[in-house]
């Protein structure tokens, strides 16, 4: 049959138009119309079995093998959601739309998704079924979650599943797969610390919320630093600090606003967090004479490739990429990702494809990020190879 890669090469300018006209198009997490419109047609052209409404824009294609496979199944998802940014690039085919782009590559992603759908559905050279994931929402929202929580597993019963990020820090050609944690618990944090404002120049009539804020902030750095296990790993980042009034040089506020992340991989240390997050600012607001008001709201759990399915994933990167270029010693990142929700299900693994980058401006959330079009029959390909090696012929 030939490899995968080396048959989706000859449709790879297609392909490269395809992204093309989805990166040109981006839309936002659960208004992917025109997205899913496009992925249903074109999976419905090549003969797939199409099924649409999973969180609201959600699309499932089945495709079946030639052979049985004992009825085992296996799940390939990709995210199809742009995020709020404006892009910068002078690409020709950059947004059409002000304030959205597609600047995580989740273009890319669907479309290697659909470059493997193509070549699974002319070969069929698989036993059982392959569902084919094509999911909204990954940037905000969990799409991920919503399609669990409307049935997708019970409509379509993958025993596993798989899914597959493009990675700028990772030359094109390779590909990083590990067992265990590989992306972070995304939690939010929000403070409200209240005091009693006047005047700048009478500091000490005032309660000032600000210099208790200042505190609260550099006290949250213990958690990392004196609470939780050096060999663990937890992030505590106050990202915005707001206060009640603003443009006044001789005005203290009345209260200052918090908001920041939480990121952690296991569960002990998400908990001992959150418990220590909400202590210290309790406790530091109450020794300046101030309140603190903490709302602390779990994001997207960690993703966590399980050992059987991490191992298949690597094994088949090696015979798609050659043994050298695939990493299973990655270290895990603290950026966040909803096909966790997936993960909770079913076993499965969650990969990265290389695809290069660097100050120009190739990385992720980037306004002047492009995909890297040269990689799609790579990816696509290595879709299709989990398939024919998770459900082989008999």
């Amino acid at each position: 049959m030939g490899s995968p890669v080396e048959r989706i090469r000859e449709y790879h300018r297609e392909l490269k138009e395809l992204r093309h006209d989805l990166h040109a198009h981006p839309e936002l997490g659960f208004e992917e119309t025109r997205t899913s419109a496009l992925v249903a047609d074109k999976l419905a052209s090549w003969g797939i079995e199409v099924h649409r409404g999973l969180a609201k824009t959600g699309v499932v294609g089945v495709v079946k093998g030639r052979g049985t496979s004992g009825g085992r199944a296996i799940g390939l998802r990709a995210d199809m959601d742009c995020l709020p940014v404006h892009e910068t690039g002078s690409v020709s085919y950059r947004s059409r739309h002000d304030g959205r782009m597609h600047a995580c590559g989740h273009d890319g992603h669907t479309t290697m998704l659909l470059g493997a759908a193509r070549y699974l559905a002319q070969t069929r050279n698989f036993g059982g079924t392959a569902y084919l994931i094509f999911q909204p929402a990954e940037e905000s929202g969990g799409g991920g979650q919503v399609m669990v929580k409307e049935g997708l597993f019970e409509r379509f019963p993958a025993n596993e599943i798989y899914a597959l990020h493009n990675w700028p820090g990772l030359p094109p050609g390779k590909l990083a797969v590990r067992a265990g944690p590989v992306m972070a618990a995304t939690d939010e944090i929000q403070i409200t610390v209240r005091g009693r404002g006047g005047h700048a120049a009478m500091p000490h009539l005032v309660v000032d919320p600000v210099v208790a804020a200042s505190h609260i902030i550099a006290a949250l750095q213990t958690i990392a630093s004196r609470n939780v296990s050096p060999v663990d790993a937890v992030v505590v980042s106050i990202a915005s600090m707001q206060t009640s009034q603003l443009g006044a040089f001789n005005v203290i506020p009345d209260s200052v606003r918090l908001i920041g992340t939480l990121r952690s991989f296991r569960r002990e240390t998400r908990e001992l967090a959150e418990k220590r997050v909400k202590e210290i600012a309790t406790h530091v607001a109450q020794a300046f004479g101030a309140s603190a008001e903490i709302d602390l709201r779990r994001g997207y759990p960690p993703t966590i490739n399980s050992e059987r399915e991490a191992r298949l994933a690597a094994r088949v990167g090696e015979r798609i990429f050659g043994k050298a270029n695939v990493v299973t010693d990655a270290d895990p990142t603290m950026g966040g990702e909803d096909f966790a929700y997936m993960l909770l299900e079913r076993p499965g693994a969650y990969a990265w494809l290389g695809q290069g980058g660097g100050p120009g401006g190739c990385f992720l959330h980037n306004p002047n990020y492009d995909f890297n079009d040269e990689v799609i029959p790579l990816g696509a390909g290595y879709l299709a190879a989990l398939v024919e090696e998770s459900l082989p012929l008999e």
